[in-house]
């Protein structure tokens, strides 16, 4: 099975070996979104509220690049470096998947690149 790269400049450029997106037959695979800006490169703000409202802005214009929408969203990774923001960080979700929500897990970690308090992946169906 052929795959497909995803690559779009509304999302930041990977900041290391990896694509935005890779499409494996019917399904999209989104490696992690921190909040950084596309069009600075740079983290959204130092609060936690700015940074995962651009991971999920980011992660949805991969989405929507490969020809799919959060709708279509079926399986949800989410990497906080403190689970203080764990309620903020779901009031904030509810807003990107207010339908049928995504399996979903939450996670804490040490450290994110860049110094990000929250990185976010996904799968999606196309």
């Amino acid at each position: 099975m052929a795959l497909k790269a995803i690559q779009t400049d509304k999302a930041p450029a990977a900041i290391g070996p990896y694509s935005q997106g890779i499409v494996s037959g019917n399904l999209l695979f989104v490696s992690g979104q921190i909040g950084i800006k596309p069009e600075t490169g740079e983290l959204a703000g130092p609060d936690f509220t700015s940074q995962a409202k651009q991971s999920l802005m980011n992660l949805s214009q991969i989405v929507i690049e490969a020809g799919s929408d959060l709708s279509r969203v079926v399986s949800v990774d989410v990497f906080l470096t403190s689970m203080g923001n764990f309620s903020e960080f779901n009031k904030i979700y509810q807003a990107f998947f207010p339908g049928i929500k995504p399996a979903r897990a939450v996670i804490e970690v040490s450290g994110l690149p860049k110094g990000a308090c929250i990185e976010i992946k996904c799968i999606a169906a196309l």
